[in-house]
């Protein structure tokens, strides 16, 4: 069985992405599908580099029962262009500055997560607006209908 290869990212790697990491492994796990996917996360900046979950978005998974993965914030790279199969944003900014790093997007690979969703939007970045309940439920649903289209492909 191929995995599909995911690659969430955000501005600094350590609030939505991270959190949409361990949320889309939490769910797939939980639907005994975690072995069809693999799942990381990256930033477009380099401000965040090495560092932890932030403790506020940590604090929301552990609050919800989500499992922490190991974490330390990289930089999206050209190179992850080829090894992912879906590179999902948390916003418009981040797909910005993904198909610039990646040198455009010929297969179609870059999307918001919440383009998988009945209503696409942008996840609203936390670090800004401090409500990490609302990142936390966008997140959600944004999985849930990835999870969704990805039984589709089947």
């Amino acid at each position: 069985m191929k995995k599909t290869k995911i690659l969430f990212i955000c501005h600094g790697n350590i609030c939505r992405s991270p959190m949409a990491a361990c949320v889309l492994k939490d769910m797939a796990d939980k639907a005994g599908r975690g072995a069809e996917v693999e799942i990381s996360s990256a930033a477009t900046s380099r401000e965040e580099i090495g560092n932890p979950i932030y403790p506020p978005a940590r604090r929301k998974l552990q609050e919800e029962g989500i499992p922490i993965i190991s974490h330390r914030a990289v930089q999206m790279t050209r190179a992850d262009y080829d090894k992912y199969d879906l590179l999902l944003g948390a916003d418009s900014a981040n797909l910005r500055n993904m198909r610039a790093i990646a040198g455009g997007d010929p297969a179609g690979k870059i999307h918001r997560l919440l383009d998988f969703s009945s209503r696409p939007r942008d996840i609203a970045d936390p670090w800004y607006t401090g409500n990490f309940d609302v990142t936390f439920d966008d997140i959600v649903e944004g999985c849930r209908a990835l999870l969704a289209c990805l039984d589709k492909k089947k």
